[in-house]
């Protein structure tokens, strides 16, 4: 009976590391790098924060922040390419890989701030962005929005992009130019179209040296930070 304890032991410490091997992967998955980053960029855990240099890992489900004139550019491993202005909040909600080079879904929610969005080799329809006020969906390649306490304002730069309220009002943007605006003014949200807009993401490309530049992540594959010991002694390897 003791040697069959000292087995029933041996196989359960096996299923639970690597149960908890697998639950590490699900909250440490790699999802992305740092590629430019311009005075205080963090990331937000709880009620702490730490820095974010270049060549850091983007984690799925992180909430990055970056400060007064600060910016930082961050690489998906799609190659998809996401630059953020001075004040802005942005978190990845969802990231489901296709293969280590595209997803299957991808969903970010941009708080508050500037940012510049530039999709890469995933399927359109994968790309998910939420806002407060709005949700967009992305059938094109460039896209400049700034959310705001009470408005979003989207650019497009590139390709195409459907931008909705988050009562089903939807705006086609269809030509490099076109805007669509959505305020809340007395809790009635309005949403309105027009082309050629007083903002876009372009004065704030001047705060960093490539913070408007285009990088691939060829390499890029779903990694453990740190690695898992998952007990492979244990499980006999």
């Amino acid at each position: 009976m003791h040697l069959r304890s000292r087995a029933f032991i041996a196989v359960f410490s096996c299923v639970a590391a690597g149960l908890t091997a697998q639950l590490a992967f699900a909250s440490e998955t790699r999802v992305g790098e740092a590629v430019v980053v311009r005075n205080d960029v963090v990331r937000v855990a709880a009620a702490s924060t730490s820095p974010v240099n270049v060549g850091d890992s983007m984690l799925r489900d992180e909430v990055v922040r970056t400060g007064v004139d600060s910016a930082a550019r961050f690489v998906m491993a799609d190659s998809t390419n996401l630059s953020i202005g001075p004040s802005a909040t942005i978190t990845l909600d969802r990231t489901v890989f296709n293969d280590e080079h595209s997803y299957r879904d991808i969903a970010i929610r941009l708080t508050t701030g500037a940012f510049r969005f530039i999709t890469g080799h995933s399927e359109k329809a994968a790309y998910k962005i939420r806002t407060p006020l709005a949700t967009i969906g992305v059938r094109g390649t460039i896209l400049d929005i700034l959310s705001q306490r009470g408005r979003t304002t989207v650019v497009l730069q590139e390709g195409a992009a459907s931008v909705c309220t988050l009562s089903f009002q939807c705006i086609q943007l269809t030509q490099a130019g076109d805007t669509a605006v959505i305020t809340v003014t007395g809790g009635k949200t309005t949403i309105h179209k027009s082309h050629g807009s007083g903002w876009n993401f372009a004065a704030t490309c001047a705060l960093a040296a490539g913070l408007c530049a285009v990088s691939t992540y060829a390499d890029a594959s779903p990694t453990l930070i740190p690695p898992v010991d998952d007990g492979g002694i244990l499980c006999g390897r």
